[in-house]
């Protein structure tokens, strides 16, 4: 898992073009790791965070909580509330 997050670390510090507190950096790591680096690179988070628009940004995580089939799963609910909760803090 080590080198998993190592390889999401520098994805994250290639395409984010701001400067990150240590934990906005780890909420973004956990999110591109979940939710994969193609669908980070191409999110409108991404967007809105390489705006410099960080509370807009954190918006977008509520959006990442639907499973393959579209419905809304509580597990991701959690999970990204938490993720949030990390970028904002």
């Amino acid at each position: 898992m080590q080198v998993d997050l190592i390889e999401f670390e520098k994805v994250v510090n290639a395409i984010v073009k701001v400067p990150l507190t240590s934990n906005q950096f780890s909420a973004l790591v956990c999110f591109a790791y979940d939710i994969g680096t193609s669908a980070f690179k191409n999110s409108t988070l991404l967007k809105l965070l390489n705006n410099c628009q960080f509370a807009e940004a954190s918006k977008q995580f509520d959006r990442w909580v639907k499973g393959s089939n579209g419905s809304t799963l509580a597990g991701l609910v959690r999970r990204r509330k938490a993720e949030k909760q990390l970028f904002l803090s």
